[in-house]
């Protein structure tokens, strides 16, 4: 129950930060430079066509009423028409939901598995061989560029060696997490990169307190004082490093959907750019925003539940 009221507090604060995320996306539309009909219909756009499309998208109503009449759209969980697929926008964005989600979830846990056996072996081992090994290994992989790794893995391990699909989502559970596991792989080194030296750097920080000393001379081995008072401690530092990396990933997934043929948002805010069709894009925005605020709450979630010195209030 504390959570709930926890949940719904944090919510009831961040929505200003959700109003002005929509009054960003809304200006998005109107501020470019040109009419956005003209820009839609192109030059074989007849005057009559404009007009009509302005009024189609309210363009036609003083700036206010158009704001509200988006807002009214955004409570009914409507983003209005899209121009490109001549369809409702939201249940669209529902069906691209799920694969954006479904990489970003799987290429957060895989970063996780990664990070926490080789930030603890890292720190412990500090200065050793396979410290700098972990060290430069991951540096490489953050150095280079998503797209050409992603076409270096897709050679590799889906054309010399046939162990995934070149490209698609899949069909079943089983099937879309073989499709989404190399291009999740992609995402995650480049997590697992900036986690493994914030873990690292967190867990050498704490080895050196005093409670951990006292831990010891109370007769604890190893393992228990390394899991029970030196991981837990040096968590913190990592959770923000993670969320704001996801932060970025679930904005940023446009060069590993391209490269996988993943339908996903990114793919769709691509299509949707070149089409311009504004209104998706503007609801795109809304969405994206929507899902980093989304992470912050579960941030400050899971630091609640990781240190006991932080209260759910």
């Amino acid at each position: 129950m504390k959570i709930v009221f926890f949940c719904l507090s944090r919510i009831i604060q961040l929505l200003p930060v959700l109003i002005g995320i929509t009054l960003v996306a809304f200006l998005l539309l109107r501020v470019m430079p040109g009419d956005p009909a003209t820009l839609m219909l192109g030059s074989r756009g007849t005057p009559e066509d404009i007009a009509k499309l302005n009024e189609q998208l309210g363009l036609d109503q003083p700036l206010w009423q158009q704001y509200l009449r988006f807002i009214g759209d955004l409570v009914q969980g409507s983003f209005g028409r899209s121009i490109a697929y001549k369809a409702d926008i939201a249940p669209l964005i529902l069906e691209r939901l799920w694969p954006s989600l479904a990489l970003v979830g799987l290429s957060t846990i895989m970063a996780v598995i990664m990070t926490v056996p080789l930030a603890m072996l890292a720190a412990i081992r500090k200065g050793g061989v396979f410290d700098q090994v972990i060290r430069v290994v991951f540096v490489m992989a953050m150095s280079m560029p998503a797209f050409w790794l992603g076409v270096l893995l897709v050679l590799l391990f889906a054309i010399y060696v046939p162990l995934f699909p070149v490209s698609g989502y899949g069909e079943g559970f089983w099937d879309r997490l073989h499709h989404l596991a190399l291009p999740a792989f992609i995402i995650a080194l480049g997590t697992a990169a900036l986690t493994i030296r914030s873990l690292r750097s967190s867990i050498i920080a704490v080895l050196g307190a005093d409670y951990v000393d006292t831990a010891r001379a109370k007769g604890l081995v190893e393992r228990q004082v390394l899991w029970r008072h030196v991981f837990r401690n040096s968590l913190t530092s990592t959770i923000s490093v993670l969320a704001v990396h996801t932060s970025w990933v679930i904005g940023g997934t446009v060069v590993i959907e391209t490269v996988f043929g993943i339908p996903g948002l990114g793919s769709l805010l691509v299509s949707s750019i070149s089409a311009r069709d504004y209104p998706m894009v503007q609801a795109l925005t809304v969405t994206f925003a929507t899902l980093v605020v989304l992470i912050n709450l579960l941030t400050d979630l899971a630091y609640a539940l990781v240190d006991p010195r932080v209260t759910l209030s």
